[in-house]
């Protein structure tokens, strides 16, 4: 895709292109294509859901790669990732223009957006919250191969309450299931963060056993209760509720690792957990 003009505050300039991933054009498509030639052959089922890393490309990519590689995503995305940086909205919705990354640039379905929230009052239309935010970022490379003319709808999940992302992923689902264009949710997570890589893979199997079992509510408690590092739970809570009432019947680990298999240090490690759900 050409790069759009449209108004300054409406095109969401990278933050982290050249550091987490290549920030030419011509790299980053060789690199992620690279990433994404690791993946099983795509589902025929169509992808409710899609939880994927954000780290950087060398650490993450190739879970990233095998998750989204194998997935079937609608052409219209509706992205659920962590806010790093606390700034924003709690539940913060980029509401129209674009989203730039290298080469390409990835429209974001206003129509869509205002529809969300219009139908769910905890979503706010808030552009500060993604601003100096990577997690939906970094895995956008991967959603513009795999999907050139995909659509977005970027949201940062800060959301703490566990009955607030329930009546939101209620009021979301609602938009969804009558849209009339099917729409796929992405979900951006890393997972435990800086612990051994045994206690990481220990940590990490306890909350996607939640996951894999559908169960929003359970994967709250445990992340809390056990104190998992994982950075995309409460987005991901919000995502798997919303599959669940749209009809999720099954979810699949497409791949896990961690950034020992790429740095050698065992000592000091953040898990990487893709997932599929159908």
């Amino acid at each position: 895709m050409p790069q759009t003009k449209t108004r300054d505050g409406n095109l969401r300039q990278p933050v982290v292109a050249g550091r987490f991933y290549p920030g030419d054009a011509a790299g980053l498509a060789r690199e992620t294509a690279g990433y994404l030639a690791l993946a099983e052959a795509p589902s025929k089922r169509p992808t409710l859901l899609a939880m994927a890393p954000h780290a950087g490309a060398v650490y993450s990519g190739p879970v990233a790669g095998r998750t989204l590689g194998a997935a079937n995503l609608a052409e219209t995305l509706l992205l659920l990732g962590p806010n790093h940086t606390g700034q924003g909205a709690r539940l913060a919705v980029w509401p129209s223009g674009a989203w730039r990354i290298p080469g390409h640039d990835v429209p974001v379905d206003d129509g869509l957006a205002a529809a969300l929230l219009a139908a769910a009052p905890a979503l706010v239309s808030d552009r500060q919250a993604h601003l100096g935010e990577h997690s939906l970022e970094v895995l956008l490379p991967f959603l513009a191969q795999v999907r050139p003319a995909c659509r977005i709808v970027p949201v940062a999940v800060a959301e703490p309450d566990l009955a607030v992302l329930a009546q939101t992923a209620a009021a979301m689902a609602g938009v969804l299931a009558g849209w009339g264009q099917s729409v796929s949710v992405v979900v951006s997570s890393d997972m435990s963060h800086y612990v051994p890589h045994d206690t990481a893979k220990k940590l990490d199997t306890l909350a996607l056993a939640r996951i894999l079992a559908l169960d929003p509510s359970g994967l709250y408690q445990v992340v809390r209760e056990v104190g998992i590092t994982m950075c995309g739970v409460l987005p991901m809570v919000l995502g798997l509720l919303t599959a669940l009432a749209l009809g999720a019947t099954s979810a699949r680990l497409a791949a896990y690792a961690t950034s020992a298999e790429a740095s050698g240090d065992y000592g000091q490690v953040v898990g990487y957990a893709g997932v599929l759900v159908e």
